[in-house]
């Protein structure tokens, strides 16, 4: 049976931001992944500049690779009606596939380990040991004094744990590609369709991402994505123009099924949960990723500082709470303003006539500019 002081499970932001800052403060660390990098994700690929400086700082921006700086925001209805606003703090479009990869090489350069193809098929925590143990598909078992859990929206480990949401049915599907097409670079555009959203942005090498928020209901009615786009994105008319005059670069979608927006257990099992793992924020607001990131970074500083298991607790689930909790429940409220023909008008119309009722929405669901880790922390 094999040791190790931190086991991150999942190589998502999270996890590999973890990594990275663990690795720098000079902990021993193993990360799992039951994937290899390069790879997809279902993700809207546009993170909020609240975290810019800090990964500037922490020189894990991904600068070379040139994200698209992304100032405006644009928002249409079921129907086609369309309202803009500025966004006041902005962000940055890259996707997924370069920047976790980009994230990996800059956490292995730290001295993080990585295990890939690898999957947790079950953990448990001996409380009278003070240590965790877990089960691999490769028949190996590791035990470890600390697990940051970084295994996404949903997980086999989600299973293992019996955690609530599971148990739940999601009405939700996400469905992703990556297209060619003419768009405004600096825009970020969220379009309605019934039961759901679909957002563009630009990413890097003048590509797109679309990525949307469907129904599980509209795809066992039709049978299949094409026919469900068909019949239900097709009726907003700027949907309609996006599918029929793109470039489409994926040979099929990137689709994962039964997303949930319901509150999860920052702490579970004793194991620190980040990103989406701990919680998702509803994808019209745009800033996922850069909650993904700054929970790793909670995660590593709460080990980083404390020593006893009470203390990095505590530490990260006030901080947690502090940054995400208000932000996700303003989500699910905001949530309910798409998806629908009289709702989504709603929407626009309070864009166009409110411009500081929407500003202050999109405040609520953001976090203030993330400052750089704190390098005493590096030397405890």
């Amino acid at each position: 049976m094999e040791k190790k002081e931190i086991i991150i499970i999942g190589g998502g932001l999270g996890g590999l931001i973890a990594a990275r800052l663990l690795s720098k403060a000079g902990r021993e660390v193993l990360l799992i992944e039951k994937k290899t990098y390069p790879f997809h994700r279902v993700c809207g690929e546009y993170i909020s500049n609240e975290v810019k400086d800090f990964l500037i700082q922490e020189e894990i921006f991904p600068k070379q690779f040139q994200p698209t700086e992304i100032s405006k925001f644009l928002l249409s209805s079921i129907h086609g009606n369309i309202a803009e606003m500025s966004l006041d703090l902005g962000g940055f479009g890259i996707s997924r596939y370069v920047l976790d990869e980009f994230l990996y090489q800059k956490a292995k350069a730290s001295g993080t380990e990585f295990m890939l193809q690898t999957q947790v098929e079950d953990i448990f925590f001996n409380e009278k040991e003070g240590n965790f143990f877990l089960t691999l598909n490769n028949g190996k078992t590791l035990y470890s004094k600390h697990v940051i859990g970084a295994f996404g929206k949903r997980s086999k480990i989600d299973k293992s744990l019996d955690r609530d949401f599971m148990k739940k049915r999601s009405p939700f599907i996400g469905v992703k590609y990556h297209i060619e097409t003419d768009f405004d670079p600096a825009t970020v555009a969220l379009h309605n369709f019934e039961g759901g959203y679909c957002g563009i942005n630009r990413i890097e090498d003048n590509k797109f991402n679309l990525c949307y928020l469907g129904s599980a209901k509209h795809l066992k009615k039709y049978g299949s994505i094409p026919e469900m786009e068909q019949n239900t994105l097709y009726k907003n008319p700027h949907l309609e123009n996006l599918f029929e005059n793109s470039r489409f670069l994926f040979d099929k979608p990137e689709v994962i099924n039964e997303i949930s927006f319901q509150p999860k257990p920052i702490i579970d099992h004793h194991i620190l949960m980040v990103g989406d793992a701990a919680g998702l924020i509803t994808p019209l607001c745009g800033n996922g990723m850069a909650i993904a990131i700054h929970s790793g970074k909670l995660a590593a500083e709460s080990i980083i500082r404390f020593k006893e298991r009470k203390q990095i607790e505590s530490h990260y689930s006030t901080n947690w709470n502090q940054h995400f909790k208000q932000r996700l429940w303003v989500g699910r409220k905001v949530q309910w303003l798409f998806g629908s023909s009289t709702f989504s008008e709603f929407s626009v119309s309070m864009i166009k006539n409110s411009t500081w009722l929407a500003k202050q929405i999109m405040k609520r669901t953001h976090g203030e500019p993330l400052p750089a880790s704190n390098k005493s922390l590096f030397s405890l």
